[in-house]
């Protein structure tokens, strides 16, 4: 594992003022398609856990877990890593994670002006857009039919990370399903379904399609792909802003490692760019203007940065309990160390001026995961572009750790907008799919030792996560 750059925001060492520039690149725009799981999975009718010990093939140990002693319990939680054995995506440079980091890695932007709808007369026209995507094969076509862009960009990227993990109809009918659970959130919701059924009911309430509200939830992505796998784990969903796919991420490890299920799929999904997020969005005086050179419009850390692009799309990793993934035989693509939360408590637009939270939430995710601060060697920064948020991450960064000469800083968002509530999930699927060639001002060899991930979200959501490649013992 090694980390990527966009060439907008280079690959740095201490400190990020030294480097700070823009590059442009040319728009470039790849899909993928496949098929897996074409058909809704029913699960079988599973026997009470109090009654079975083997459930579809995997050992239940309830009822033997319930008789050990305290202190062991503790020590076979404590050794319960977590690996990541699958990933997919669905982002405006590419819907599979090959085609996505081969993108990064050539230096091609996602953002281009927006085609979707009629935006001319808003002051901002360009994003992160998925101009499109074939759902043949990863979602029934009820669903396809029916269904807001961030459902089914769940439904495609956590199908796709199943695949990735070989997870096969096979594979996935021998699994515990008790132990199989669904972690995706989602900043927005199905914000275009519950505008959509806001103007219906203007017309008449006759006129609100049924599935309305159960398709704008946020849990909603969730529970369909559970449905059509027959997993039957925790399955929930997070909304926290910005900070939504690390947010998630970090629960569904926490299940694995407290035992509560075996494989985990989790991320983020968001598709707000319709007319009613664009505007929202110009009124929070977020975006940038730069609608004549949208390739350089994301530029985090530019002196003459002037707020972020929003993107689309979705990001979800498949955790799986570390032993569990080497008895398959799983692809283990990197370990996941752990991370942390915190809140600025601050302002529900700017962060703490001190970063604090940050801070807090950086050195929490150090300290409870074990890892020495000098074996940061990259950060995939939160940097979104905008002229406040950018530098409050610099200075935390800077206070967490130091003048480390080694240290190696980028932003995904250069290169294909902010993703909102699935920035993190992404973000994550490019840190973990780094294949040891860093890409700034000039490509070169770099081993990363302990790779950190930030998301911030408004309201003062702070999050981190921590990735090292796996190393077979």
């Amino acid at each position: 594992m090694a980390a990527y750059s966009s060439l907008t925001s280079p690959i740095s060492t201490w400190p990020v003022a030294n480097y700070i520039s823009s590059v442009a690149y040319q728009k470039n725009h790849n899909t993928l398609n496949s098929s897996m799981f074409q058909s809704p999975i029913r699960h079988k009718k599973l026997m009470s856990r109090l009654r079975c010990s083997n459930i579809n093939g995997y050992s239940s140990k309830t009822t033997a877990v319930s008789l050990q002693p305290e202190e062991e319990l503790k020590t076979e939680k404590q050794q319960r890593k977590v690996a990541v054995t699958g990933m997919g995506v669905v982002t405006p440079l590419g819907h599979h994670p090959d085609v996505f980091y081969s993108n990064l890695l050539e230096g091609v932007s996602g953002i281009s002006e927006i085609e979707g709808f009629d935006c001319s007369k808003f002051p901002t026209r360009i994003a992160g857009e998925i101009k499109s995507l074939s759902t043949d094969g990863w979602v029934s076509p009820k669903h396809a039919k029916r269904a807001d862009k961030f459902m089914l960009y769940i439904l495609t990227a956590g199908k796709k990370a199943l695949a990735d993990g070989g997870v096969t109809e096979q594979i996935n009918e021998e699994f515990d399903k008790i132990k199989c659970g669904i972690l995706i959130g989602s900043a927005f919701g199905g914000m275009k379904t519950y505008h959509e059924g806001i103007e219906a009911s203007k017309i008449s309430y006759k006129k609100v399609r049924p599935y309305t509200i159960p398709y704008a939830t946020t849990n909603i992505g969730s529970a369909v792909l559970a449905m059509d796998l027959g997993w039957m784990g925790p399955n929930y969903s997070i909304s926290s802003a910005c900070a939504t796919g690390n947010s998630c991420i970090l629960n569904a490890a926490h299940h694995i490692i407290k035992g509560d299920a075996d494989i985990m799929l989790c991320g983020g999904s968001d598709a707000a760019i319709i007319p009613a997020g664009l505007a929202g969005l110009v009124a929070f005086r977020a975006l940038s203007g730069r609608n004549n050179d949208p390739t350089k419009a994301s530029r985090p850390w530019d002196t003459d940065r002037d707020g972020m692009v929003v993107g689309e799309g979705a990001g979800v990793l498949l955790l799986e309990e570390m032993e569990h993934a080497k008895r398959r035989g799983a692809n283990i693509y990197a370990e996941f160390l752990g991370g942390s939360f915190s809140s600025d408590a601050y302002n529900i637009v700017e962060p703490h001026p001190d970063g604090l939270g940050i801070v807090s939430c950086v050195e929490k995710a150090l300290t409870q995961s074990g890892v020495a601060r000098e074996d940061v060697n990259y950060i995939n920064a939160h940097a979104s572009s905008t002229p406040i948020g950018d530098l409050i991450e610099y200075q935390a960064l800077m206070q967490c750790f130091g003048q480390n000469p080694e240290l190696k800083v980028n932003s995904t968002k250069s290169m294909i907008g902010h993703l909102l509530g699935a920035s993190g999930a992404v973000e994550a699927v490019a840190t973990v799919m780094d294949r040891e060639v860093l890409v700034g001002s000039k490509k070169e060899r770099f081993e990363i030792k302990v790779a950190l991930s930030n998301s911030f979200g408004p309201g003062g959501h702070n999050s981190s996560i921590l990735f090292a490649p796996y190393k077979q013992i």
